[in-house]
């Protein structure tokens, strides 16, 4: 086994709430950007101990997301070693094989790889994400009757396949990336929380 990670994701994008991309529809607007911050708790990329360590990517998505073709910027935590970096970036770009790889079939064009300072936190259901000066968002959960998070399961499309996703909104996401062509200032709109297991 190349890799097993375990851990949580943050994802905010400029979709509507709830993000039809999940269920294979086209997003709103015709094109989306996105980003996904993931959390390892624990694991490993080829013996490399890679917990506590966070990569995130922000993604430009042309079309409807099964497409593919998206262009992606990669962000890795600035703690990261050389040899954690390599592990990480080697795992998600699918080299290694596994979901990862499914995930990484979509990538059109990774325009670049960068070390940044990630914030990835999560209390009481609230999650905040930054990403150096490119990213912020402001995450919530939608809640049941019962008080427990809302979910989607068995989606067409997961950035975390295997796991229920805690759909939410963004009561602010700002991102801004020239490689992406992207400047983006909105407030309550789509995101996701849920946690993962990857093995391959």
């Amino acid at each position: 086994m190349a890799y097993r990670l375990q851990g949580s994701i943050l994802e905010v994008c400029t979709c509507k709430v709830l993000c039809p991309c999940w269920i294979g529809e086209d997003p709103d607007g015709g094109t989306c950007d996105s980003t996904v911050a993931y959390h390892v708790d624990t694991g490993s990329v080829n013996s490399v101990d890679v917990s506590g360590l966070t990569l995130a990517v922000a993604v430009h998505i042309p079309g409807n997301v099964l497409k593919g073709n998206w262009r992606v910027m990669v962000f890795v935590d600035e703690r990261a070693t050389s040899q954690q970096e390599q592990a990480l970036t080697q795992a998600f770009s699918g080299k290694l094989g596994g979901p990862l790889a499914d995930f990484a079939q979509l990538f059109g064009e990774v325009i670049g790889v960068q070390r940044a300072p990630i914030t990835f936190a999560v209390e009481q259901g609230k999650g905040h994400l930054q990403i150096g000066t490119s990213v912020d968002a402001e995450l919530e959960p939608y809640l049941g009757t019962t008080g427990a998070p809302t979910t989607l399961h068995d989606t067409i499309f997961s950035t975390i396949a295997g796991a229920p996703a805690y759909v939410g909104k963004a009561p602010s996401f700002k991102m801004t990336n020239t490689g992406l062509g992207v400047d983006v200032d909105i407030q309550n709109h789509n995101a996701i929380q849920g946690s993962f297991l990857f093995e391959g």
